[in-house]
């Protein structure tokens, strides 16, 4: 008797990956506004305000694009995978594939996969409008690219999890996207991204925010792309990339349980 060996839960997450990647990019409309907004809003805020630190030399546009990095990543994983889950469990699409041999695991595999590479094609274009519109320089230092990637890596992992637990809350698509775009907006705010320096803010709003990937997210990617004479203009005075790697690394685990502890492949689901 023959016996049947199903593939492993990572193999069938990354052939679901590749199939999220296609529908994804055959919805041009969508891919397009996916990529444009964060660009767009930088290169409209760069723009009108516009200031230099003169005691480091670093112009306000440059801190605003490496924030901007970070926040289209949380755009990206956080609100659309907040929508788009509940949209597959809308229409049928987590039910059909419940028949198959795909585990919860694999689909979120599936879903970090598109974020993956949609994140990385959206951090280009946010970085190129730094570089083009502002002159922002790239660094040169080999380490500062190495924490470019892990912080990139671990906030897209953890906001892509905490996306598809988002997804679980809302009763439908189409309060999803209320679910999922107030929270994000708002901590866009207290989380330094728009308000450079983030020490203007009042401790008490950074202190939520610091609960939050966003924060940590768009703090390490300064890291990269500012000069360390600008963590005089950090609240702790330093770049805290330890702090950065446990708080996302937290997520991770965190929004990994979430995911499991309530997901459901219909909404009829208990």
């Amino acid at each position: 008797m023959t016996t049947l060996h199903l593939p492993s839960p990572v193999t069938i997450g990354v052939a679901r990956g590749l199939t999220e990647l296609k529908l994804f990019f055959r919805s041009k409309e969508q891919a397009i506004f996916t990529f444009a907004f964060p660009a767009g809003i930088l290169a409209v805020l760069g723009s009108v305000f516009s200031q230099t630190y003169t005691d480091t030399g670093v112009e306000s546009s440059h801190v605003l694009t490496a924030s901007m990095v970070g926040a289209g990543i949380i755009a990206t994983s956080f609100v659309n995978l907040s929508i788009s889950v509940a949209v597959d469990r809308e229409d049928g699409t987590l039910l059909r594939l419940r028949g198959t041999p795909m585990p919860a695991v694999s689909y979120f595999l599936g879903k970090i996969i598109l974020v993956l590479v949609a994140s990385l094609a959206e951090a280009v274009l946010v970085i190129g409008v730094g570089v083009l519109m502002f002159g922002m320089p790239l660094p040169t230092d080999p380490a500062k690219w190495l924490t470019f990637a892990w912080v990139f890596v671990l906030a897209v992992v953890s906001c892509s999890l905490i996306g598809i637990f988002t997804a679980s809350l809302a009763k439908s698509s189409q309060s999803a996207a209320a679910v999922s775009n107030l929270p994000y907006v708002g901590l866009q705010f207290i989380s330094g991204v728009y308000m450079n320096p983030i020490t203007w803010l009042p401790a008490g709003m950074v202190t939520v925010a610091s609960f939050f990937p966003i924060k940590w997210a768009a703090q390490g990617f300064r890291s990269v792309f500012l000069p360390d004479s600008m963590t005089k203009y950090e609240m702790a005075g330093s770049w805290e990339l330890g702090k950065t790697s446990l708080v996302l690394g937290a997520w991770c685990v965190a929004g990994l349980v979430l995911c499991l502890m309530t997901f459901r492949w219909s909404n009829k689901s208990r």
